[in-house]
């Protein structure tokens, strides 16, 4: 083997981030599948190489000596092989040199296909290995082009797709625009790796945060929870275990640089950073900022709460089409229901009209719930009913009263709206500030 040979194995290490360790056993089997291609050799033929004294490569033949006429052509009877080694033994592996003198040119072009196709086949192996470890990263991808709704963006050593489901609405994906991706899936296909991309999923704000924050980097402050609707409004709750640091205003910025940055990132999205609480109440009062909140109740064993708000700030602590109560709700786990005291007063007169009248009305199964109980951690939300609640924290459960209702699984597009058309809900959209802490 020529020094030249060995030098383009080194630049292939060099290009193709390949050791040379495969690139020389890669060659080997590719040269040990020409020889038996071309001479038609029977047995296991092995071929070695030494790279670091550039000598010739060397082929062997390997035989296994049996007692009985042979049934394959990697065996050997026991007379045939003391012809060559007079101590042979049975089950011994006999291995001859049968390098060939020439190899040939088609020898040489088959040897070279199977290298090319080896090499590839490592590669491939190799960018799949690395990429299926950086499952749940962010990186950052120039757009190349669109393929029907999909988009192809390059993000270094292949081109990934962004499919429609994990498209925002509204973003461009303009070709070479450079934007960042979360990486959802790693598949090994026949045709090679293929990375999934998202721009929707909830840990993209994670990521986003960890990249501007160094707080958030080195564990000073932690992310707890996320709800976030892709391309409108996101909420995200943080702490900390350190009292001089506010995770807040960590997360902000001076003057709004650090969430500002990743805003831009998210072309224009709104996003809430709120406090995280260990109380419930406390928590379900954070995830409704900015509206200002007069009481809440928890109930259904810390699966439900009801919120009482001053009836100025009923349609701020709603939102848009419901917005700002739906993310409240994916964030705490909680279901909640917001009530003015306008409409909570109502419900009690109606309740006091029907307990004076005596015989008209059965007395409600109940159950005492403290006001103000408090209860640590988020739970998760699991079978819910919206039942009311009285001044002193009773809940009637065959009581239907007018209110707005928020599940911690409730779509997208399906608007909080009130239960009945007693009274409506007014109109007018709030004046949400675009980062609310």
């Amino acid at each position: 083997m020529n020094g030249d040979f060995m030098d383009a194995l080194r630049q292939l290490e060099r290009e193709k981030e390949i050791p040379m360790e495969s690139l020389v056993e890669t060659l080997e089997r590719a040269l040990a599948s020409a020889y038996k291609k071309h001479y038609k050799a029977g047995g296991n033929i092995r071929v070695e190489l030494e790279p670091a004294k550039g000598i010739a490569f060397k082929v062997y033949r390997e035989q296994t000596v049996v007692d009985y006429e042979p049934e394959e052509t990697g065996e050997i009877t026991l007379e045939e092989a003391r012809e060559t080694k007079p101590d042979a033994q049975v089950g011994e592996v006999l291995s001859e040199e049968v390098t060939p003198g020439d190899f040939g040119r088609i020898a040489a072009q088959t040897a070279k296909q199977v290298v090319v196709q080896s090499i590839r086949e490592v590669e491939r192996n190799r960018i799949f290995d690395e990429y299926v470890e950086r499952e749940g990263e962010v990186v950052t991808g120039v757009v190349q082009r669109r393929e029907q709704r999909s988009v192809i963006i390059n993000i270094g050593k292949l081109e990934a797709i962004l499919p429609p489901s994990e498209q925002v609405k509204g973003e461009p994906y303009r070709f070479n625009d450079r934007i960042k991706v979360y990486i959802l899936e790693v598949r090994n296909t026949p045709k090679g790796p293929q990375v999934l991309l998202s721009r929707t999923h909830p840990s993209l704000i994670r990521r986003l945060f960890e990249l501007e924050v160094p707080e958030i980097e080195d564990g000073t402050v932690v992310i707890k929870s996320v709800a976030r609707e892709p391309g409108e409004r996101t909420k995200i709750a943080v702490a900390t275990e350190d009292e001089k640091v506010d995770p807040v205003g960590a997360c902000v910025g001076h003057r709004g640089s650090r969430v500002q940055s990743v805003v831009n990132e998210l072309y224009g999205e709104k996003i809430d950073i709120v406090r995280w609480r260990d109380h419930l109440d406390k928590f379900v009062e954070e995830s409704l900022s900015p509206a200002k909140v007069s009481r809440i109740y928890i109930g259904d064993e810390g699966r439900t709460a009801l919120v009482i708000v001053p009836d100025n700030q009923l349609s701020l602590a709603i939102g848009k089409q419901g917005q700002n109560v739906r993310l409240a709700a994916r964030l705490t786990g909680l279901k909640i229901d917001i009530r003015s005291e306008a409409q909570m007063a109502e419900m009690e007169d109606s309740v006091d009209e029907e307990e004076s009248v005596p015989g008209e009305v059965e007395p409600a199964a109940a159950s005492a719930v403290p006001e103000g109980e408090e209860t640590e951690g988020v739970p998760v939300a699991g079978e819910l009913h919206a039942g009311t609640v009285n001044e002193v924290g009773v809940v009637d459960t065959e009581t239907v009263v007018d209110t707005v209702t928020a599940e911690a699984d409730v779509p997208a597009d399906v608007e909080a709206v009130p239960a009945t058309e007693a009274e409506a809900i007014p109109a007018e959209e709030s004046d949400e500030e675009d980062v609310a802490a």
